[in-house]
C-alpha cells in the first residue's frame, strides 16, 4: 500500500471514530440504554422526541424499565389511551435546566409540566419525590439524564 492510500485509510477511520463520539441529546442517551427502553418508547408515543432533542438544557429524571413494571397496569393503560395524560406524566420528569447531582439543593424545582418536583440530597444520595437517583449525571449535549428507580406522577389538578 502506498503512503497516500495508507494516509487516506487512517483519515477515514479517524473520521468514523469522531462521528461516533458526537455528543448525544437526552433522547439519544435514553434510547441508547436498554434499561430505559420503556421510557424511550413512551417519549416517542407522546411525541416528545423532537422537543427533548432541542436546545435545552434539560434534566430528565429517567425511570428504569423496572420502575415502569411497578406502575399498576390500569395506570399504564390510561397513559397509553390518553396522549395528553402521558405527556403530562413524562414532562413531570423533565426540568428545564441542567442539574447535576452535585448541584441539587433540597427544595422544589419547576418541571416542564409546570408542577413543582421536590428534590433532596444527602451526600451523594439524591431523591426526586420518593424516587432515588440510581444512575447519576449521564451527560448529553442538551442537558443531563438522571436515572431513577420509580415513576413520578404529577399532582392532580383540582
Amino acid at each position: 500500500m502506498n503512503r497516500r492510500a495508507l494516509l487516506l485509510s487512517l483519515l477515514s477511520l479517524s473520521l468514523v471514530g469522531c462521528a461516533s463520539m458526537q455528543p448525544q441529546t437526552v433522547t439519544q442517551v435514553i434510547a441508547s440504554d436498554p434499561n430505559l427502553s420503556t421510557l424511550s418508547g413512551l417519549i416517542k408515543q407522546a411525541g416528545l422526541t423532537e422537543t427533548l432533542a432541542g436546545a435545552g438544557p434539560f434534566t430528565v429524571f429517567a425511570p428504569t424499565n423496572e420502575a415502569f413494571k411497578a406502575v399498576p397496569a390500569k395506570t399504564m393503560g390510561e397513559l397509553a389511551a390518553n396522549k395528553d395524560l402521558l405527556k403530562s406524566v413524562l414532562t413531570f420528569h423533565v426540568v428545564p435546566m441542567k442539574l447535576n447531582v452535585a448541584d441539587v439543593k433540597p427544595g422544589n424545582v419547576k418541571t416542564v409540566n409546570g408542577a413543582n418536583l421536590p428534590l433532596a440530597r444527602a451526600g451523594n444520595f439524591v431523591t426526586a419525590e420518593e424516587a432515588m437517583v440510581t444512575g447519576a449525571d449521564r451527560p448529553a449535549s442538551n442537558g443531563v439524564v438522571q436515572v431513577i428507580d420509580r415513576v413520578l406522577l404529577p399532582p392532580t389538578k383540582r
